[in-house]
């Protein structure tokens, strides 16, 4: 199986690193921002960077979005994975339409509010399968599935 692996850096980046278990198993790439936490983490990692910043940013959510089409039609993966942040909306996006399947994962600090990316994702239903690391996260998301946390 080949895996996309798309995330913000920061936080976001490091609770997909925490999945490592899982996506290091199969061929991957990584679509992120370049930065020096991602690029001292993953020095060996294919790696497509994005523009940001991302979040709330129209112009850049445009660009990622013809982004993610060259991306996803290259690399044709079989499955994208994303802990946010904006940047997994274009990516989740164009992944529905090229019928690609998706799984996100709500960030463990969102309890007292979903993320915006979340809800996106979520009311556009472009997830196949959306988990959330905190069972209070369920009043957000109603038909999300309880992963645990990756901290």
């Amino acid at each position: 199986m080949k895996l996309c692996l798309v995330t913000s850096a920061g936080g976001h980046f490091f609770q997909l690193y925490q999945l490592k278990k899982v996506w290091s198993k199969h061929e991957r790439f990584w679509v992120t921002f370049n930065k020096s936490d991602v690029d001292s983490t993953i020095p060996n990692e294919q790696k497509y960077y994005v523009y940001y910043p991302e979040s709330r940013h129209a112009l850049n959510a445009i660009r990622n979005f013809f982004l993610a089409i060259e991306i996803l039609l290259k690399e044709k993966p079989d499955a994208i994975i994303s802990a946010g942040a904006g940047v997994a909306v274009p990516f989740f996006l164009v992944a529905k339409m090229l019928n690609i399947k998706t799984i996100y994962l709500e960030p463990i600090d969102f309890i007292a509010f979903p993320s915006l990316t979340g809800k996106l994702i979520y009311f556009f239903h472009l997830a196949n399968l959306f988990l959330i690391q905190n069972p209070v996260q369920r009043k957000f998301y109603k038909n999300s599935k309880y992963w645990g946390g990756t901290l």
